[in-house]
């Protein structure tokens, strides 16, 4: 165990990783109590529980696994029972991976006062959607309160400013209450740049490797690998989360077997088992790596070429990595195969062959997306895509996990730009520079908006009053009908990739996405009118993106430039 733990005579067991130290003491309300030292650099003793610092060599430091900071990064650390709180979800087991529909949000900006209690008044709203699942960007103790959570400083702690422990542990269990399963993104391939303090206390952080975004933990320590399981744990059984995504697993560096993702997910799921839930890892990395589903335990894979050839046929960019993107057949080939950059030709972007074959995984080992935080931030620069019925409709027909933005369903107009409340200007002006260089990566040539400016943050918060206007309200319309058609049609929900069929021109720039027998979709990308084969089959019209679409039986359909038409056919309830 790291960190404190309360007991139930009003004392907590305090342990700390700390071989640089010769002596460690905790401070409990002002009082020292002198800690034993354990093998392999470890201290431990019995205190009472309350507010505490380490006390060694001179300094006094909050703990590194707190499980709350109720003053923030540098106030002292608070002993928490996460037994507390009367859960409800005791009869929640948890979702199959194929019924999943992820709905990813950012706990700051998703309501006006940004905190975990006031999403719970919300999800209503999201089931009604046809969401099953909400996935919080990373919500660990992060420096100041306007962060999207990849800084975490303290990973143990949910966010004070976001209500602290208590505050996540309302949420999930709401959640639960409305049939929504709780995704977490959770942080393991950096340390945070700014008041992270693993390393006063131990060597941490890996002499050998680096990231773009700070230095790595040193998974070659079993000290570094517990750490890291223990919080992917905590947030199972405490928390009671049933998925967790982690950040960018190809930052995950060790030479160590087996391999710090493969351990992770091997104790994840059988502490899942223990509990009676079921319970997932999606993973996120730009490696289109097979591996990570076939060798290392993950459960689901976040699939950038989706929204990378989806992005490049709507708004023709060709900056950056889109450069690969911007043929039907690259749509065609996410939606059937999974990965475009699959190996088999090299990357205009790489300078290589990228990439590994996914076409044998499921449907639902893969995670896709029309847009998520990083995509419209980086690429898009803070603009959100505004085709978001045609692109809602080619993601529902897919066989994978879909996953929406917070604020896609109702074409949300607010940006979501890259934001930080860091305390060091030196740190400032480095993610100035960061970000800087990122725009120009993605060839935007004006300036852009400062990450440190609370204004900057205030402007990405949802406007939930746009979900009662028009045109929003008929864009939310659409995306509860596209939802609950996926929802009740096995064809669209089963994940069968074997049973989904594609055709395309690429000329005249229209696709179509079969299902099963059940359902098929007619997506016109181009600027004309075109005729689009459907086959023979007596298909019926069950809706569409706009009115000038024939509701005529039969082949072919008539699509105006930029609309989609869903069929059904007479399978459509079974499959």
């Amino acid at each position: 165990m790291h960190g404190a733990r309360a007991l139930p005579n009003g004392q907590a067991e305090y342990r700390i990783w700390a071989p640089k130290a010769r002596q460690m003491a905790v401070k409990v309300g002002g009082r020292a109590h002198l800690m034993q030292p354990e093998k392999g650099g470890f201290f431990t003793t019995e205190a009472p529980a309350g507010d505490y610092l380490f006390a060694f060599e001179g300094a006094e430091l909050p703990d590194p696994a707190s499980r709350h900071q109720p003053r923030g990064t540098r106030g002292p650390s608070r002993v928490t029972d996460p037994s507390a709180l009367p859960w409800t979800d005791s009869a929640w087991k948890g979702l199959a991976l194929e019924e999943y529909v992820l709905y990813e949000l950012h706990v700051g900006t998703f309501t006006p006062e940004g905190t975990f209690d006031a999403i719970i008044p919300r999800l209503a709203a999201l089931r009604d959607l046809g969401v099953t699942a909400i996935e919080l960007m990373p919500v660990g103790e992060f420096p100041g309160a306007r962060n999207w959570g990849y800084d975490v400083a303290f990973p143990y702690a949910p966010h004070s400013a976001y209500g602290g422990p208590a505050g996540l542990q309302r949420v999930v269990d709401a959640c639960h209450r409305h049939g929504l399963a709780v995704v977490l993104d959770v942080v393991y391939n950096h340390l945070g740049p700014e008041d992270c303090i693993l390393e006063s206390f131990a060597p941490y952080a890996s002499p050998r490797f680096d990231t773009p975004w700070g230095r790595p933990l040193d998974f070659d320590r079993p000290e570094a690998r517990r750490f890291v399981v223990d919080n992917a744990l905590m947030w199972l059984a405490d928390y009671h989360v049933d998925a967790l995504r982690l950040d960018a697993v190809h930052a995950l560096f060790d030479t160590t077997e087996p391999p710090i993702v493969r351990e992770l997910a091997a104790a994840f799921h059988a502490e899942a088992r223990r509990l009676g839930r079921r319970a997932w890892l999606f993973a996120e990395t730009d490696q289109n790596d097979v591996r990570v589903i076939e060798e290392l335990g993950v459960d689901s894979h976040w699939n950038d070429d989706f929204h990378h050839a989806l992005h490049a046929l709507l708004t023709g960019a060709r900056h950056g990595y889109f450069a690969d993107f911007g043929r039907m057949a690259d749509l065609a080939k996410a939606i059937e195969e999974g990965f475009v950059l699959d190996g088999s030709r090299a990357s205009a972007y790489h300078g290589r062959a990228h990439g590994t074959s996914s076409r044998y995984l499921k449907g639902p080992q893969l995670t896709a997306f029309a847009q998520n935080h990083d995509q419209i931030a980086n690429a898009s620069q803070g603009r959100r895509l505004s085709e978001t019925r045609v692109a809602a409709a080619l993601l529902a027909f897919t066989p994978n996990v879909p996953l929406l933005f917070m604020g896609q369903e109702y074409g949300e107009t607010a940006p979501f730009h890259y934001f930080i409340s860091h305390q060091g200007e030196p740190l400032i002006d480095a993610v100035r520079r960061g970000r800087r260089k990122e725009f120009e990566r993605f060839g935007a040539s004006h300036d852009f908006p400062d990450p440190a400016d609370p204004a900057t943050f205030e402007a990405c918060k949802l406007n939930w009053s746009l979900r009662d206007r028009t045109p929003h309200s008929q864009v939310l319309r659409f995306h509860r009908d596209l939802l609950s058609l996926r929802r009740r049609t096995p064809a669209l929900s089963n994940g069968r990739r074997d049973q989904t069929r594609v055709r395309f021109d690429e000329a005249a720039r229209w696709i179509t996405i079969e299902r099963g027998g059940g359902a098929i979709l007619a997506a016109n990308l181009s600027r004309e009118t075109v005729e689009i084969p459907i086959g023979e089959k007596p298909w019926r019209l069950e809706m569409s993106t706009g009115d000038r679409i024939s509701r005529a039986a039969g082949p072919p359909c008539r699509l105006p430039p930029g609309s989609a038409a869903v069929y059904v056919g007479h399978s459509a309830r079974g499959s």
